[in-house]
């Protein structure tokens, strides 16, 4: 599980940074990729990167502003053109709906692949026996929503050095000890998984939030998460500029990401006034001294998420 980030910059495209995208790539788990907001010119990001539209499983839009929406059309057209054939999942606010549709039928774009579109006001928005998705409305000027991606703990490894003691060898009695079930041994005797699992593998949560001012919805989505996501648009000097436009300064997120008892914090969605990484340290400075695991999200920059021991 790896967050690869297509875009961090707030509102408009710059010459260091794209508008706002991310994807979260789930190639050991699942073989997809996961795409959080779809700002203009995502697909010609993704051409500089290792990702594969081909993979791409489920699209999250956070809110219908055009700095995370304008990319929509072109991707799906482009998806289309290159052959890929397997069906893709948008998950957004009221709107986006109509927003895709009367786009691609304006544009006479064709979309070859089983495209769905699913309009949600927060809540479950997804689950099966890997991952939970989940949403929240944050506060915005319109409608914007937080994601909380949670994997599910999986079985712990076979302890072979336990197996060899009672004389087991490889064969499909360590799949069905693998799938917690019980076998019976060749004296009679029976072995149950728990003899030989080792310890669960503890799933990971990583949460990605959209545009927001401090809100008390965000430490929830938030909680024990392994990689919180938090835009940072202004420095703490600019909290009033912040407040008046539904945003949040460094030093907020960091507030949040200290009581949600996250592991990691990664600032995206910078104000153009801070031009590069030079001007953008002060921000990072003043969210490290609220929380120190802190980094900068980075266009093209890959950001694994290890699993807890």
């Amino acid at each position: 599980m790896e967050l690869y980030f297509l875009g961090t910059n707030a509102g408009i495209p710059s010459l260091q940074r794209n508008v706002t995208s991310s994807a979260l790539r789930l190639l050991e788990e699942r073989g997809t990729i996961w795409l959080f907001d779809c700002g203009e010119g995502t697909q010609h990001q993704i051409l500089r990167s290792p990702l594969k539209l081909s993979k791409l499983e489920f699209i999250f839009i956070t809110h219908l502003h055009g700095d995370h929406i304008f990319g929509l059309p072109g991707l799906l057209s482009s998806r289309g053109a290159q052959g890929a054939t397997t069906p893709v999942t948008i998950f957004g606010p009221e709107g986006i709906q109509s927003f895709v549709e009367t786009s691609l039928e304006l544009s006479q774009s064709r979309v070859n692949y089983p495209l769905e579109i699913k309009e949600h006001r927060g809540g479950l928005l997804f689950e099966d026996e890997t991952f939970k998705v989940e949403a929240a409305r944050l506060e915005h000027r319109v409608d914007s929503y937080g994601y909380r991606v949670t994997e599910k703990d999986r079985p712990g490894s076979l302890d072979l050095e336990r197996l060899e003691s009672f004389g087991l060898k490889p064969g499909p009695l360590y799949g069905r000890l693998k799938r917690g079930e019980s076998v019976e041994m060749q004296d009679g005797q029976m072995l149950h998984s728990s003899d030989v699992l080792m310890s669960p593998k503890k799933g990971r949560v990583v949460t990605i939030l959209g545009d927001t001012r401090p809100c008390e919805q965000v430490v929830p989505l938030a909680a024990d998460a392994d990689l919180l996501v938090h835009e940072a648009t202004f420095m703490n000097e600019l909290e009033d500029t912040a407040h008046e436009y539904y945003h949040s300064t460094a030093g907020q997120a960091a507030k949040a990401a200290s009581e949600a008892n996250a592991r990691q914090l990664l600032l995206t969605h910078f104000s153009s006034r801070y031009k590069d990484a030079e001007h953008l340290q002060p921000l990072l400075n003043q969210a490290r001294d609220v929380f120190p695991n802190t980094r900068l999200a980075e266009d093209f920059a890959l950001y694994p998420i290890h699993r807890r021991e």
